[in-house]
């Protein structure tokens, strides 16, 4: 009922910078905490930045300083600005969301997008 769709990965130099996106389909009530994650291979998937609906945006401390967490509600849509990238940021990106819907009644669960690769080259 709900879809993620994640944009704007790619290779980019050290130093760069790249945007994501990420927006959400579906018959949606709302959404609450929408948030991007990443993973390395053969690591478990770590948490970049969230923000919730109304309230504090939070960010790993790897990325504090350098990445930009921000939403579009009335798009249903989360953005990922990443600047001074490094070698390290290499990564699928996945952004998530904790939306309600309507099904047979209201629901609610979390979804996650396909994943979008960031290459930083050094």
């Amino acid at each position: 009922q709900v879809q993620l769709v994640e944009s704007g990965g790619g290779l980019v130099q050290a130093g760069g910078s790249l945007r994501l996106s990420c927006a959400a389909s579906g018959r949606i009530f709302s959404i609450n905490t929408m948030g991007w994650y990443r993973q390395t291979p053969g690591n478990k998937r770590e948490l970049v930045a969230d923000i919730p609906s109304g309230g504090t945006t939070k960010y790993a401390d790897s990325v504090k300083g350098r990445f930009t967490i921000s939403r579009d509600n009335a798009k249903n849509t989360v953005y990922l600005q990443m600047n001074s990238l490094k070698p390290e940021d290499t990564a699928v990106y996945y952004c998530n969301a904790d939306v309600f819907y309507y099904g047979s009644r209201m629901l609610r669960d979390v979804y996650w997008g396909q994943g979008t690769q960031v290459t930083v080259s050094s």
